[in-house]
């Protein structure tokens, strides 16, 4: 009971899909961070290849390359826009964080990249990133140039197994927001949960 009244099975059952999907999130977000600790930082120090060249289609229906961000820093993020709370959770923390930087943003792009091309189209995206903020560029693909990019960032996704969830079916993925500098290479990357002031705290560093 809540609140005086029954909850339904089929809103308890989506409650339950959420929290399951949510836990997996978390597990695959601390799996990507140890993988990338591996990758970015090798025995000398040097930086390995996180991220890289990718072509796909932004939520105008222009082709954007990685090369299109070069010369600024790009903060990017890889999601779904039919994610019920961890995307946009990030989004928010991210477009936040920017906030917090005063005029140094206009150095910083923000980047979207959906996971779930099948439902992402350019023209759904557009209405999702207008949501969140008019500097965030949404990025689709086809299923195999999206597998292309997320390779590069070490991002994991993968459809949620539950059969009666019909074109209503989640993602589970890794939840990450990386920062690349002006010449496309990672400089480091911010966990699920990160706040936006300590996101802003590390940006500013890096601007200084």
């Amino acid at each position: 009971m809540r609140g005086g009244r029954a909850v339904s099975p089929a809103r308890r059952g989506m409650t339950d899909r959420r929290l399951v999907l949510f836990v997996g999130i978390l597990f695959a977000a601390a799996a990507l961070a140890a993988v990338i600790a591996v990758y970015a930082w090798r025995g000398n120090g040097a930086i390995a290849s996180i991220g890289g060249p990718f072509a796909l289609v932004d939520q105008d229906g222009r082709e954007r390359t990685d090369r299109d961000f070069h010369g600024r820093y790009a903060l990017i993020y890889f999601g779904y826009a039919f994610c019920p709370d961890v995307c946009p959770t990030a989004l928010s923390d991210m477009m936040v964080a920017l906030d917090e930087l005063g005029p140094r943003q206009d150095r910083i792009q923000p980047v979207f990249v959906t996971i779930d091309p099948e439902r992402d189209t350019p023209e759904r995206l557009k209405s999702f990133v207008a949501e969140f903020d008019p500097r965030l560029i949404g990025l689709s693909g086809s299923p195999a140039q999206i597998t292309a990019a997320a390779k590069a960032y070490r991002v994991y996704y993968a459809k949620a197994e539950d059969p009666e969830a019909g074109p209503d079916y989640l993602m589970n993925h890794s939840s990450v927001i990386y920062l690349i500098d002006p010449r496309g290479r990672y400089v480091t990357h911010f966990n699920h949960g990160t706040a936006p002031d300590r996101i802003a705290e590390r940006l500013l560093e890096e601007l200084s």
